[in-house]
């Protein structure tokens, strides 16, 4: 048996896709202002999979997704990623700059390797009452406004060595490392409902580098994605 369990390499494999749309598509502008309907556009491509209308179809095949737009290009650029391969003929063509692009990763995850990644995260914040935390009682959830606070959410996540997998108030670590000096946040434009009224979902995107210090937690996080509101287009790690 291994006498350092938290050490023992694992095996992350994944399907992750990059959509290029076009800006001007009608199907995009809508999934751009549309929480829900960027989720619809997402699922899209993994349909068949799972019962219709099951509830947590989304986190049964694992779908992670994220997207940028560059408005000078008018580019978005959709990330999603999946255990299984999706099929993304329902996407009108009108709406695609290029073919989509399908990336299968099998990558071996141990202690120690070193990544390039990006974090695309959805901060929210845990705001105690004046009078201190109360049994049976959770603080009131805000949302983190600037890069610094993002970047403090962050951080508290990271898991140096021989740090346990969940830390104080229950924070799930990422099961890998980082000098917090060197990691770069961006906010991005927060995600919001036209049907949910008062549904707004504050994003950022972190850059930096990681080392692995648990596999079995980094292959977690890399697969299950971390923090809330995942299934609105938040909570993907990537690295190279």
């Amino acid at each position: 048996m291994d006498p350092h369990p938290v050490s023992t390499p694992t095996r992350f494999v994944a399907t992750q896709s990059v959509l290029t749309l076009d800006t001007r598509h009608p199907d995009v502008i809508r999934a751009m202002n549309d929480v829900h309907d960027m989720h619809r556009l997402v699922m899209s491509g993994h349909r068949g999979w799972v019962p219709e209308g099951e509830d947590d179809a989304r986190a049964q095949m694992g779908v992670l997704s994220a997207w940028t737009v560059n408005l000078r290009t008018q580019t978005l650029t959709l990330i999603t990623q999946a255990r299984i391969t999706p099929d993304w003929t329902p996407v009108p063509r009108s709406a695609l700059l290029e073919s989509p692009h399908l990336i299968k990763v099998d990558q071996a995850i141990k202690a120690g390797d070193t990544y390039t990644f990006r974090a695309f995260i959805n901060p929210i914040r845990a705001v105690m009452p004046p009078s201190g935390p109360q049994k049976g009682r959770r603080g009131r959830r805000t949302a983190s406004n600037s890069p610094h606070q993002a970047s403090e959410w962050f951080t508290q996540r990271l898991q140096a060595q021989g740090e346990p997998a969940t830390g104080p108030n229950g924070i799930k670590r990422i099961g890998a490392d980082a000098d917090a000096a060197r990691i770069s946040t961006t906010m991005l434009p927060p995600l919001v409902s036209t049907v949910k009224k008062g549904l707004k979902v504050v994003r950022a995107e972190v850059r930096g580098q990681l080392t692995v210090t648990d596999p079995a937690t980094f292959t977690s996080t890399l697969t299950e994605g971390l923090g809330k509101a995942r299934s609105y287009g938040v909570g993907l790690l990537l690295v190279r």
